[in-house]
This record gives structure tokens, sequence and C-alpha cells, in this order.
């Protein structure tokens, strides 16, 4: 169902995804409003800016956006070059967000909390579809504002919300504590710069076995070179480390392949010690961080300064509550979407191309994407979430043919990935 009233569609999050759905709005002449909680646009990407990307800029730059940044005399970096997050947003979102076609649409600083039916809560069904979206935000001051909204497209990615350390998808006892008093970092730690002191001369520990784990372990062991005492352990939960070092030659992205080799050649080399079945029970808060764990030889505890914390993301719906979502009951994501996500069977490239059929919910014109459409499977590339809202777009502007067309080629990793920390992108 098109949007036919007068409201806009609001876009929650101005990342890479979410200003991909701000342009191709834009392209359909659709009013639309995107909602920011930070101060500029890809404010959670400076978290970590410090990583490299392991896609290159012909996988990350929309092609809607492109068509908007072509009009205004920019210079596109080169498609072949690998992007910092840094970069990502100096380059290409902020001259994005910029353009006097965007600009305009785009509010900083206020959060998202709650989106309902205006008047209705879950339970009322009469009228429902037909009636705007009430969208409550808080300003930086604390007052909120009620907007009401043709069409929502949920872009607010996962960052803020990493997975617990402990089994069982809990955190373990201690945790919380150890997190606020900063024994616990957040992911990707800026090791080699801003967050060095926190890591040199000290035992650390990186828990997690993806791809955010193996550049923050690649970090920590350039440390080590140049402050010896600096040592490293890596905690698994999985026994067969061949996974988790991934495809290597066999990986159509080249930087993704050699992430994994490199890591393999540090293991090998004796500079990282390697705990496998390691499932974390409790952290006990003292001179040292003592992790407790239950391993197959029985339990075990390791001291430690620092722990570094790499075990991925999961979504937060609590802003949608008053909303009628359906998800898969596993990894949370749409739940058309879901079985074609699970990390167990798919990795980035094996996933089927998908737009707004698959995404869409029992609430109509009601979208969750990019990451965050993904819930608990990590094998998302920025590229599909760009596919995604071209798709949702069109049909919102009532083009079913172009919202059914959809298609993507996905470089293969050579592998499936299985307990992956972070995006593919």
């Amino acid at each position: 169902m098109a949007p036919t009233s007068e409201h806009p569609v609001i876009v929650i999050g101005a990342g890479p995804v979410g200003l991909a759905a701000a342009a191709h709005l834009y392209e359909r002449n659709l009013p639309f409003l995107v909602l920011e909680a930070g101060a500029s646009a890809g404010a959670a990407i400076s978290e970590w800016g410090h990583t490299r990307l392991f896609s290159t800029w012909g996988y990350n730059i929309d092609t809607a956006a492109r068509r908007l940044l072509d009009g205004h005399d920019w210079e596109a970096p080169s498609s072949k070059r690998l992007p910092s997050g840094h970069a990502l947003r100096e380059e290409y979102l902020e001259p994005l967000a910029q353009l006097p076609e965007l600009a305009p649409c785009i509010r900083y600083r206020v959060r998202v909390m709650a989106v309902s039916r205006f008047g209705k809560d879950k339970t009322r069904t009469a009228g429902r579809n037909t009636t705007p979206f009430l969208v409550r935000i808080q300003h930086p001051d604390g007052t909120l504002e009620d907007l009401l909204a043709s069409a929502v497209i949920d872009a607010s990615g996962t960052w803020s919300h990493p997975n617990p350390l402990g089994q069982a998808g809990l955190p373990a006892p201690g945790e919380q504590e150890a997190r606020a008093t900063g024994r616990i970092t957040p992911p990707l730690p800026d090791v080699l710069g801003r967050d060095r002191d926190r890591f040199a001369g000290r035992h650390v520990m990186v828990v997690g076995a993806g791809l955010s784990a193996a550049n923050t372990l690649l970090d920590l062991a350039k440390l080590a070179q140049a402050e010896p005492t600096t040592t490293l352990t890596w905690a698994v939960r999985t026994t067969d480390l061949a996974r988790v070092y991934g495809g290597g030659a066999r990986d159509e992205l080249a930087a993704r392949g050699l992430l994994g080799s490199r890591l393999r050649n540090l293991v090998e080399a004796g500079k990282v010690e390697v705990l496998t079945s390691f499932t974390i029970t409790g952290f006990t808060m003292g001179t040292s961080l003592t992790v407790r764990a239950v391993t197959p030889d029985g339990d075990r505890e390791v001291d430690v300064d620092v722990v570094a914390s790499a075990t991925g993301f999961r979504p937060d719906h609590t802003m949608l509550s008053e909303l009628r979502l359906h998800l898969d009951s596993a990894v949370e994501a749409p739940a058309q979407l879901g079985p074609l996500i699970d990390p167990e069977f798919h990795s980035c490239g094996s996933v089927e191309p998908h737009g707004e059929r698959l995404l869409a919910h029992p609430d109509e014109n009601f979208y969750i994407v990019g990451m965050k459409s993904y819930g608990r499977a990590p094998t998302f590339l920025m590229a599909t979430g760009y596919e995604q809202v071209r798709s949702i777009v069109a049909a919102l502007a009532g083009d079913r043919a172009a919202a059914d067309a959809v298609e993507l080629e996905l470089p293969q990793t050579g592998v499936c990935s299985s307990d992956i920390g972070t995006s593919c992108g």
C-alpha cells in the first residue's frame, strides 16, 4: 500500500542505509524526514572509524546516493580502494548528508523513543493500516515530541547493543560491573590510537570468533611488538578455528580472506594463546579481572587485565513494542528473511537478494533495514542494505515491478561464516 497521506516517510538513523533510503525517497519525490540520535551523519561509525572495511568502495556507495553526489561535482573514491570507517564518513556520508536535496530533511540529536499508530495501541485492528504512524522523539533537553508518518523505515542499526559474554545469551555474573569500570571494553577498540594505554603492557583477553575479534587481535599483535610486555589470549566457544579463519584465498573479497589468513599465521606463530571451547560463566573484580569459564577439561579461571569484547550485536526492538512485527524466532530478523540469513548455513555471499516483500511486517509500511534487519545474524553486507531500501522505496512509490526486481551480486566468502562479531561490510 503506497503512502497516501500528507505525512512524510520517517527514516530512523542517518547511517549508510538510512541516508541511502533518503536518497531513493528524494528521487521518487516522496516527502521524508531522517531522525538521527547522533550529532552528525554516521555518528556510530566514528566509534570504530579506525577500522578498515574489507569490502571496497564499489560495494559501499548506494546508486541513488551516487547520482545525487555526482550532480554536485563530488569526487568519488576509487571503487577498488578499501575505506576505513572514518573515510566512509568523511568522503561519503557527510558530503551526502550536506547536499541541499537531503540536508533540510535530516534532524540530529533526536532520539526515537517509540513508534506506534496514531490513536491505536498494538491491540487495535480496525483501520490500522490506513492510520498514520506516531513517532515519539526526545530532544537533548529531555522534551518529547510526537511526529506523524505515512511510513517508517528503521535503519537504527545494532552498534549500541553488543551481545553479552556469558553463556546462553545472558550476561555473566559480574559482567555488567566489569563493563562499567572499563575492564571489559566496547567492540573494536582503537588499540593503536585512542585506547592504546588501556592495552599496552597488559594481559588482554579477546573474546569472540569473528571479524571484529580478528581485527582487534591483529592490532594487539602490532602493539605487542612495540610493547613486549603485552600478552594476548584469545577465547572462543567453538572448537573449529578453521571456520573462524574463513575462506582465505577462496574469498572474493581479498581483504576479508587476508584477515583470516593473517590471524591464522599469528596463532601458528605462538603470539597469542588460544582457548577453545571456552564458555564464560562469570567475572570477579580484583587487582586483576578473573574470568571464570567451563571447558571440556572442567572449570577454569584466567586472570587478565582487560577483556576486549568481540561477540557481535543484537537488535533492540524496545521502541517498536506497540507495532505488530513478524520476527524470526531464532535470529530476530523479519520472519521471511530469517531462514535465508541463518549464519549456521549462510555467509555474506550466499544470502539471496531480498527486497520489500521479505521485509514486510503485519503493520503495513513499516520496515526494519540494514544491520538491524539481520537481527542476530552477522552476515550483513552494506550493499544488501542499499538494495533493501531501493526495493522498499519503490514499493512505497507504488512501483511494484521495480520493488520486485531485486538484483544483487555479492562476493563469496569461500566458507559459511559462524559466530561472527560484526557486519561483513
